[in-house]
């Protein structure tokens, strides 16, 4: 039956997974621009897309590296709560 406790721990489940896929994306992305932003802090180089191609580049290398666990883990999360619907129901 769905209880507020139930929709509360769907909620949680729905948010880690979330974070677990989003969080190795948002890491790479926050190094690659840590150290461009030294790198144009010591340069003094101000351009815009300087910071932008590198983050796409560890992006595209982050979900070519990790993709497959990421939907691997979707997946499973979404076959899991498939599973669970006919208990929630009634």
């Amino acid at each position: 039956m769905m209880t507020p406790e139930v929709v509360m721990d769907l909620g949680q489940e729905a948010l880690m997974m979330t974070m677990m896929l989003a969080g190795p994306l948002l890491i790479a992305a926050l190094a690659v621009g840590l150290f461009v932003g030294i790198f144009q802090a010591a340069t003094q180089i101000q351009e815009m897309t300087l910071s932008f191609i590198p983050k796409l580049g560890a992006l595209v290398v982050t979900l070519l590296i990790g993709g497959p666990w990421m939907i691997k883990s979707l997946v499973d999360f979404t076959l899991e709560l498939f599973n669970k619907i006919p208990g929630l129901v009634g």
